[in-house]
């Protein structure tokens, strides 16, 4: 190879014939240079090499080529790349090749153009998955529970025959099962357990062989991610016992031979143990500051674990990893509020997400080589638990409707003199995200395709703001002098911070460029909004002007909520969870550190109030769905509870007057029940 032929010396040939470089080779052939090269080396074609042998300075004749392509039926290309003709053109092939040719080619082509039909067709219905079924089109659905209150978080055993589950059945948060169809249920805890809600977490399971109900615990007051521990409970009854100290959530993997879980510490690290209940090596994963990673599963080959990572609540996503660790692999793309993922075989995985709107939780599903998602779920009711059994055939989950109101009562000095809330009658169903102005009350009200912004002032409700398909996030912001709203919306796939007058006029964008996060606080002064936006995936504190300059960063660190002292001199902030808490920080107005007495609150709790005069911050204290108002003096740091709720009130966001006299408390209701889905087999 790479010879001239036997009695045909280079030296004899005529100059014209001669091309002399990969370039001329590859126009000649109408081919492009990298398969000529390919040609060359595997095929025999035959190329010359000059004395000093590089690899690009290479020549051939045409004679050759044209030779060399009649013996593989490559018909070497007529016109060279300027579009001349050859100067020595191929010779032509006898009559009876040409035949033979065309016959073949009579065949070739329908063929391979049926080939390539059926390769398009093939691609396209995989990219459409135009053969997808829905795995639920034909389940058996039955309800589990029918009670008054909330269930919540249930789970099944891996043969499908319990289903363990959350309910205020007895007054206080318990764990229940009952035997599928047995229409029996028993209380296994009977309020020996202080703090069992999480949803952010998969808080119950079951022991492989079924023979112990799992069930995560906070320890009353706990301040840190070590008062979190997973205790069992013998499914017939019994005492209960810890299982899993200082673990958050596990999962077995299918054979029970090995455990997966994660500890409630900074980016909640993954573990992986062979038989033993804890593993004393490294994690396999951790995930970024002010990031969660929840809802570990193992795959049934156990070649990888899934899970959910992200920024709690509604910034989430289905990840997988293999068990030895590496570079985790992400499955899903809805950036919102995704959970308890289950596998109902190697490539089927059932999930919850909301909708990009903030709807749902609805069911989802997706082929985990494929990567499309389909939504099983629609209507009113929303998703809060989804679990599985071991052979993917009978689902549980929990349907949930929601109620959330606005109520008032005044502030004494000692829990037991706060006189009994009164509701606030709305003009509207619902009201959420409630903030007290001079003598008006803002609150944000939502429909099946947007949310607006209603002030009820001398008991009128007048509409301020509606946007198509826009939701509010953090709840609006009144200016110090209660002239001007500040609110940051979701809308056609951006953050907009608005700014409006207290009538709802002259609303106009003050900021469009910021991946907006949490509530916008206004400075004291009225010249500015403090915002969080997230900056390479962490959320910081940003200033935006209100006359039109651009935003500037504030504070660096992670910080997320501001509410600005009266006197504007520093600002409060949440950092990020840790665990199921996150501290509360402080900086002045030049972004130096500013010193607050220790404070630790639980998730949910965000929202911060300053009293008139500065001196003292009200705060939401107690577990993740049940707290009271709380006040810290700033100076002192002594802290008094201002409220004492029953515990089927459950507050979620609230606001103080401005004379510090009264309190608006958003109640969020909740009646949700257990239904079971058994799935046909293949």
């Amino acid at each position: 190879m790479g010879e001239p032929l036997p009695g045909t010396p280079p030296s004899e040939r005529p100059p014209e014939d001669r091309l002399d470089s990969w370039k001329e080779i590859a126009a000649y052939l109408n081919r492009d240079v990298t398969t000529v090269q390919r040609w060359e080396k595997r095929e025999g074609m035959p190329v010359h090499r000059h004395l000093h042998d590089r690899m690009g300075s290479v020549y051939a004749f045409r004679a050759e080529l044209d030779s060399w392509a009649r013996s593989r039926n490559l018909r070497a290309a007529p016109e060279n790349g300027n579009n001349v003709p050859s100067p020595n053109p191929p010779a032509l092939p006898p009559r009876s090749a040409i035949l033979i040719s065309l016959t073949r080619w009579t065949f070739v082509l329908p063929l391979a153009a049926g080939a390539a039909l059926a390769i398009g067709a093939s691609l396209w219905f995989q990219k459409t998955e135009y053969f997808w079924r829905n795995p639920i089109a034909d389940a058996r659905f039955q309800p589990v529970t029918d009670f008054d209150g909330v269930e919540q978080a249930a789970a099944v055993s891996r043969d499908g025959h319990f289903v363990a589950f959350l309910s205020d059945r007895d007054g206080q948060m318990d764990v229940w099962v009952t035997q599928v169809g047995s229409g029996q249920f028993h209380n296994l805890t009977r309020g020996s357990a202080t703090e069992l809600v999480n949803p952010s977490v998969r808080t119950l399971g079951f022991s492989p062989d079924g023979s112990f109900v799992t069930f995560w615990v906070r320890k009353q007051n706990g301040s840190s991610g070590g008062d979190i521990s997973i205790w069992a409970v013998p499914t017939l009854g019994g005492q209960p016992k810890p299982y899993l100290e200082g673990v958050a959530e596990f999962d077995w993997s299918h054979d029970g031979s090995r455990l997966a879980y994660h500890t409630p510490g900074p980016g909640d690290p993954l573990f992986v143990s062979d038989g033993s209940r804890r593993s004393e090596g490294r994690p396999i994963f951790t995930a970024p500051a002010g990031l969660h990673c929840h809802f570990p599963l193992w795959a049934p080959d156990t070649a990888f674990i899934y899970f959910v990572e992200g920024s709690l609540p509604d910034k989430l996503d289905i990840w997988r990893i293999t068990p030895n660790g590496g570079t985790p692999e992400r499955i899903t793309s809805h950036i919102g509020r995704v959970s308890h993922p289950v596998l109902l075989d190697r490539r089927t995985l059932m999930y919850l997400a909301s909708d990009p709107d903030g709807s749902g939780p609805w069911l989802h599903t997706m082929d985990v080589e494929r990567r499309i998602s389909h939504r099983l779920t629609s209507g009113l009711d929303r998703y809060t638990s989804l679990a599985a059994s071991a052979d993917g055939r009978r689902l549980v989950v929990t349907l949930a409707s929601t109620k959330r109101t606005l109520w008032r009562l005044r502030i004494a000095d000692a829990p037991t003199q706060v006189s009994a809330g009164a509701r606030i009658s709305l003009t509207i169903s619902t009201g959420f995200s409630p903030r007290l102005g001079p003598n008006y009350l803002l609150y944000v009200s939502a429909t099946a395709t947007s949310e607006s912004i209603w002030k009820l002032a001398n008991g009128t409700g007048t509409e301020l703001w509606s946007g198509l398909g826009a939701r509010i996030f953090g709840g609006p912001a009144i200016s110090s002098d209660g002239r001007y709203i500040a609110f940051s919306v979701r809308q056609h796939g951006k953050t907009l911070l608005y700014v409006m007058q207290a009538d709802g006029t002259n609303a106009r964008i003050v900021a469009d460029s910021l991946e907006l996060q949490g509530a916008p606080a206004w400075a004291p002064d009225g010249q500015s909004i403090t915002s969080a936006a997230e900056d390479h995936g962490v959320p910081h504190l940003f200033r935006v002007p209100v006359d039109g300059r651009s935003p500037a960063p504030f504070v660096q660190e992670y910080s997320v909520d501001p509410a600005w002292a009266p006197d504007g001199r520093f600002v409060v902030y949440s950092g990020p969870d840790i665990g199921t808490t996150f501290s509360v920080k402080a900086v002045t107005a030049e972004a130096a550190a500013h010193s607050l007495p220790a404070l630790t609150l639980t998730r949910g709790a965000r929202h911060l109030t300053f009293l008139p005069g500065g001196r003292a911050l009200v705060f939401l204290r107690g577990e993740i769905q049940h707290k009271n108002l709380w006040l810290i003096d700033l100076e002192t740091g002594a802290e008094r509870q201002l409220t004492n709720l029953t515990p089927d009130f459950d507050i979620r966001d609230f606001d103080i007057s401005p004379d510090g006299h009264e309190v608006v408390l958003e109640r969020v209701q909740e009646h949700s029940d257990v239904v079971l889905l058994d799935l046909p087999r293949p």
